[in-house]
């Protein structure tokens, strides 16, 4: 994955490469990207130099669908943006935490966009940019519930007695986990009923992660943590989903 990553960065300084091909997007004859030399001849520089200047004199008429399209079907995007469409842009490692609940467009695009597909315009007048998903890798993703019991407000000891009794009532089945987690969790996740959702690789606690990696689907059980005492549960074994993208900006 990073020598991808890092092979695609490189890209934008390349200033003799070129994807050959004609675009089917602008219509009757018209050529949104150079074209190809007959089969067995390599263009000269000079031929290079027409065909680049000639794609780029094209794309100046592109309207937003057909800027859209033609990157969406270059071989090579970045390159493309750099040297034919002659706009600013930016390339974006996003690493996804979880599955929903998303706190920005990137994570939500990182997420749930389509490789190669091009999104946008984002962002005010004047300041807007288009989005393309270049590539994605995976990552492992943990479904986890949780009890929170923050220590700022109980002392440690009550803590302690309060999530047995809870792990108690759970393992006798007198009450559910949801139940329990709406009833005493002092964190966020009393109103989606202890339910974390799909959580990445990295992003829980360590001591957190640990304990999920040995404990069995459905075993609930209790980390301390600076912040609180945790009564954990895995709710799911783990899965592996969309955990990082490589995305590209491109300023209009």
């Amino acid at each position: 994955m990073k020598a991808y990553f890092l092979f695609i960065l490189a890209f934008p300084f390349l200033t003799h490469t070129i994807a050959w091909g004609q675009s089917p997007a602008q219509g009757k004859g018209a050529q949104t990207q150079p074209q190809a030399p007959p089969p067995g001849r390599q263009l000269t520089p000079a031929e290079e130099a027409q065909a680049i200047a000639q794609a780029q004199a094209a794309a100046k008429k592109f309207t937003l669908p057909q800027l859209k399209s033609e990157l969406e079907q270059s071989p090579n995007p970045v390159l493309y943006t750099k040297q034919i469409l002659k706009k600013r842009f930016k390339i974006d490692t996003i690493a996804v935490t979880k599955t929903r609940g998303f706190s920005s467009l990137a994570d939500s695009l990182a997420y749930s966009g389509k490789e190669r597909k091009v999104y946008g315009p984002f962002g005010d007048k004047g300041s807007q940019f288009l989005v393309q998903i270049l590539t994605k890798a995976p990552n492992q993703f943990y479904h986890v519930s949780q009890i929170f019991i923050d220590t700022s407000v109980f002392r440690y000891r009550i803590a302690d007695s309060l999530a047995d009794k809870i792990m108690e009532k759970i393992r006798n089945g007198s009450s559910s986990f949801e139940q329990l987690a709406q009833t005493y969790s002092m964190g966020g996740e009393a109103v989606t009923k202890g339910d974390l959702g799909w959580i990445a690789r990295g992003v829980l606690l360590p001591q957190i992660e640990h304990e999920i990696m040995q404990r069995k689907k459905g075993e609930v059980f209790k980390i301390w943590s600076p912040s609180g005492l945790h009564i954990i549960r895995k709710t799911d074994d783990p899965k592996q989903d969309t955990g990082f993208a490589l995305m590209m900006r491109v300023f209009l």
